[in-house]
């Protein structure tokens, strides 16, 4: 049997979650995602942007987050991220803003605007708590109270996730566990707690054993690779720059090396270069 592909690749997880014959998986998803955060499940739901064999993983146009629509007219939209570009806060609010602006044509009224829900799937973490699954809303320092309802952001990070917690029972930890994909032998007991994940295996199995379908995955991996060495980087030249300016002012290596993470080697080897 092939090693299975990682569902954690971005072109993976569209061919598994956001193509039409597998709406019922999404679905499935969503509603564990929302009944954990305290809101009523869905019935159906209508993806904007079906997987297609257009959806190629070397073209910088093709999507490979996840669009869909309730029936009531929220819109949702889930990415699932292998790498950490930085900033993700503000990259998450920026394409939240631009889905919820994106709704209204010139004269049309705000009353249109329809509530819209953004899930991040990370494999890293950003949030310096510890909990797996966090939900932000837009409420009242001091009340709570919510100004609108219209703006809600989950934040899901993989890294966060035991995998000795095997639960017991339904829920939304169950297709976590089976997207961060350490352990498969753990896999029959999250398809009894949720058997709506049984499809999702048999989805993953298939195109791991599927050969034009695993070179599309190894040429998405590569640009995924490629893409988190270009930012590392860019962010290694910036501690760089910022040591050495730092370095050129009288700072001491020890406290330049506290600041800006950088080794004491390679501290002194910037400084013997300057």
């Amino acid at each position: 049997m092939h090693d299975l592909l990682d569902p954690k690749n971005d072109f993976v997880f569209k061919r598994i979650f956001g193509s039409e014959e597998n709406k019922d998986i999404l679905l499935a998803f969503l509603n564990r995602t929302f009944m954990e955060a305290g809101e009523p499940p869905l019935t159906e739901i209508i993806l904007m942007n079906p997987y297609t064999d257009k959806d190629s993983p070397r073209d910088k146009q093709s999507i490979f987050d996840i669009q869909a629509k309730t029936i009531e007219g929220k819109l949702i939209n889930v990415e699932m991220q292998l790498f950490n570009k930085y900033d993700n806060e503000k990259r998450t609010l920026y394409y939240w803003s631009k889905q919820y602006a994106g709704q209204l044509e010139e004269g049309q009224s705000y009353k249109q605007l329809r509530k819209c829900v953004t899930i991040n799937i990370l494999n890293f973490s950003i949030l310096p708590n510890d909990r797996y699954h966090s939900v932000f809303h837009l409420r009242e320092d001091h009340s709570g109270i919510a100004l609108i309802d219209d703006i809600e952001i989950h934040i899901m990070e993989l890294s966060k996730l035991s995998t000795q917690n095997i639960p017991n029972e339904g829920g939304l930890l169950n297709w976590l566990l089976f997207l961060k994909s350490e352990d498969t032998t753990n896999w029959e007991v999250l398809k009894v707690n949720e058997p709506a994940l049984s499809k999702a295996m048999t989805a993953l199995e298939y195109l791991s054993q599927d050969a034009e379908a695993r070179r599309l995955y190894e040429m998405r991996q590569k640009v995924l690779h490629d893409e988190a060495s270009m930012l590392e980087g860019a962010r290694m030249e910036g501690k760089f720059e910022v040591a050495q300016m730092m370095l050129a002012k009288g700072m001491d290596i020890a406290t330049v090396e506290e600041l800006t993470g950088l080794s004491f080697d390679q501290l002194k080897m910037l400084r013997k270069a300057h």
